[in-house]
C-alpha cells in the first residue's frame, strides 16, 4: 500500500530556540485561570478551565497550527494511507513522564484504546471508526480504520486525546485513582502545587524532550473570581496575561490601550467559537423561510461586532466559521437591508405577532447583544418579547423547544464533521438537549451530502461537497448566524509569544518566553 508521509517541517519552530531567546530563558509567569478547574486530570475533564491548565502539563500525539495543520507533539512524524484507513504515527525517543518513567506507544494504545474510549465522549465519535490500534514497537503506533473518516486527523490534540500514563491507571478505578490530585504528563510544565481558591502552580519540565524548551521557568495560574478584580490585577501588574472570556468586553478597549500592553484574537482556530440564534424550524413565524431571511437582513452585524464584541470578531456567513477547515464564502449574502426584510415580511403577509427572544444568560454583554437584535427586528416591523431566564431556564427552554429566536454558541473543532453538522441533522431532532439540532431543520437530501464528506478520505471531495451543502442551507437559514467571536487573549507586550496554536494559551506556553 503506497503511504503519503507527512514530517515535520522547520516552520513548526516559529523561529524560536535561537540564541537570543536562549538568552532570555526563564522567568515566571502570571496568568488568569477563571472559573477555578474542577480537576487538571485532562482524560477525565474537558472543560475550558482544565484545558488551560492541563494542557501544559498533558499533550497528545499532535498539534495543531493556527491554519488548522497538524503539527508534531509526541508524533515526530506521521503516515496515511491513500485509502485513509491507516494512520501511522512515529513517537519522539527520549520522552519521559514527569514522574521520571519512560513513555512508550504502550502508553498512547492503553490512553486511546482502554482510558479515553470509557471517559471522552467526544473522542468516542472519532474512535467509533476505529477497528484497532496497536504498536508494533515502542515508538510506533497504527490506527486502523474501519472505513475512511476524513476528520479523523484532527482527534489528536490534547484535550480531545491526552495521553494518560499506563503505569499509573492501567487496572485502576480511573475516577478515583489517587494521582488525579497530583497529575503526571509529558509536557513542558509540571504540577507543584495548588492551593484551593488561590492558585495553580506548575514549575520547568527540566527533562523535557524538546532541547532548550520550555523557556519559562514557572507559572501561576490566579483565580480571581470576580470580573472587575481580575482587570484590577492585570492593570497592577500582578497578572501578565488575561485568556480570553476572562474579562468583560467592555474593558477589553481600555486595557488595551495602555502602554505596554497587547492582544490578539488567535488561538481559538481549532474551537472556532460561533455566535448564532436558534430559529424555531417547527412553528409560528420563525418555521417560515422567507421570515427567516427577513430577520437575517433586518440584523446590523457588523454594529453587533464593532459595539458589541469592540471588534473582535467576524460577520458569519454561513453555518461553518472561516477559521474551520472547508469553509466557502460562496454562498448567498445577507447584508444589512430592511427594506428587503420589510418586502419579505410583506410577501408572506406577516401580521405582527410577536416572536420571543431568548438571550444567552452568560452575562451583560449578551444581553446588551439580544437587545440590539430586538431593535432591528422592530425597525422593520417584527414584533418582539423578550424572555429573561437564568442559565438553568436557559438550557431548559432549548431542551423543551420552548423559544420563537434563542442566542447560543458552539464550538467548531476544526472540522465540519466533528462540530457543524450536529447542528442541522435530522437525526440530532431530539427533545432534551440544547446543543444538537435544537431548531429542528429537516433536509434529507443535505443530511446524505453531511455523511458523505464525513466519511470520504479525498481533501478536494470534501471541499466540493461542503461548498454545495453551505450555498444551500445558507439560502434555507435555519439558524441566524451571527458572528465568528473571537475573544481575545490580553497580555503584557514583554511576553512574547504567548499564542502560537489553533487552542492558543492551551498548550502554546512551552514556546513563550518573557523578554527582559
Amino acid at each position: 500500500m503506497e503511504l503519503r508521509k507527512i514530517l515535520a517541517t522547520a516552520l513548526v519552530a516559529l523561529s524560536l530556540g535561537t540564541a537570543a531567546q536562549a538568552q532570555e530563558a526563564g522567568g515566571r509567569l502570571d496568568v488568569v485561570v477563571q472559573p477555578e478547574p474542577p480537576s487538571l486530570m485532562l482524560g477525565l475533564v474537558t472543560n475550558g478551565p482544565t484545558q488551560l491548565v492541563a494542557g501544559e502539563i498533558y499533550e497528545s500525539l499532535l498539534r495543531y497550527g493556527t491554519d488548522l495543520k497538524p503539527q508534531p507533539s509526541l508524533a515526530e512524524s506521521w503516515e496515511i494511507s491513500k485509502d485513509g484507513l491507516t494512520y501511522t504515527f512515529h513517537l519522539h525517543h527520549g520522552v519521559k513522564w514527569h514522574d521520571g518513567k519512560p513513555f512508550t506507544s504502550a502508553d498512547v494504545v492503553f490512553s486511546a484504546d482502554k482510558f479515553l474510549r470509557k471517559t471522552n465522549a467526544r473522542l468516542r465519535v472519532s474512535l467509533a471508526h476505529v477497528a484497532s490500534i496497536t504498536a508494533p514497537d515502542d515508538y510506533t503506533v497504527v490506527f486502523k480504520l474501519k472505513e475512511p473518516f476524513g476528520p479523523f486527523i484532527n482527534a489528536f490534540e490534547a484535550s480531545t486525546m491526552p495521553i494518560v500514563p499506563k503505569h499509573i491507571y492501567e487496572g485502576t478505578d480511573y475516577a478515583t485513582n489517587p494521582m488525579n490530585n497530583t497529575p503526571i504528563g509529558t509536557g513542558p510544565f509540571k504540577f507543584d502545587k495548588w492551593v484551593k481558591g488561590s492558585y495553580i502552580h506548575l514549575v520547568k519540565n527540566k527533562d523535557y524532550y524538546l532541547e532548550g524548551k520550555p523557556y519559562l521557568d514557572e507559572i501561576y495560574y490566579r483565580v480571581i473570581p470576580d470580573a472587575a478584580s481580575r482587570a484590577v490585577a492585570f492593570e497592577n501588574g500582578d497578572v501578565q496575561v488575561l485568556p480570553g472570556g476572562s474579562i468583560e468586553n467592555w474593558d477589553v478597549k481600555r486595557l488595551t490601550a495602555m502602554k505596554g500592553v497587547c492582544s490578539t484574537g488567535k488561538g481559538w482556530e481549532f474551537f472556532a467559537p460561533h455566535a448564532f440564534a436558534w430559529l424555531n424550524n417547527r412553528e409560528g413565524w420563525t418555521a417560515k423561510k422567507k421570515f427567516r431571511q427577513a430577520i437575517m437582513y433586518a440584523m446590523d452585524r457588523d454594529f453587533m461586532k464593532d459595539v458589541i464584541w469592540n471588534g473582535f470578531g467576524k460577520v458569519a456567513t454561513g453555518p461553518i466559521s472561516s477559521a474551520t477547515n472547508f469553509y466557502s464564502s460562496d454562498v448567498p449574502k445577507y447584508p444589512h437591508d430592511p427594506a428587503k426584510a420589510k418586502e419579505l415580511l410583506k410577501e408572506i403577509g406577516y401580521d405582527g405577532t410577536p416572536v420571543r427572544i431568548l438571550p444567552l444568560p452568560y452575562g451583560e454583554t449578551w444581553q446588551r447583544w439580544a437587545e440590539a437584535m430586538k431593535q432591528n427586528l422592530e425597525e422593520v416591523g417584527i414584533k418582539v418579547d423578550m424572555v429573561s431566564s437564568d442559565v438553568a431556564g436557559w438550557n431548559q427552554k432549548l431542551s423543551d423547544w420552548d423559544y420563537d429566536i434563542a442566542f447560543t454558541y458552539l464550538y467548531q473543532y476544526g472540522d465540519p464533521a466533528l462540530g457543524v453538522s450536529r447542528s442541522y441533522l435530522a437525526k440530532n431532532i431530539a427533545k432534551g438537549s440544547p446543543w444538537n439540532n435544537v431548531e429542528g431543520y429537516n433536509n434529507p437530501e443535505l443530511d446524505k451530502k453531511w455523511a458523505a464528506a464525513a466519511v470520504s478520505a479525498d481533501p478536494a471531495e470534501r471541499e466540493k461537497i461542503y461548498a454545495e451543502i453551505q450555498k444551500e442551507i445558507v439560502a434555507d437559514v435555519p439558524v441566524a448566524w451571527l458572528l465568528e467571536l473571537q475573544f481575545p487573549t490580553i497580555y503584557r507586550c514583554n511576553i512574547k509569544n504567548p499564542v502560537s496554536t489553533a487552542i492558543g494559551l492551551n498548550d502554546s506556553l512551552r514556546d513563550t518566553w518573557i523578554e527582559k
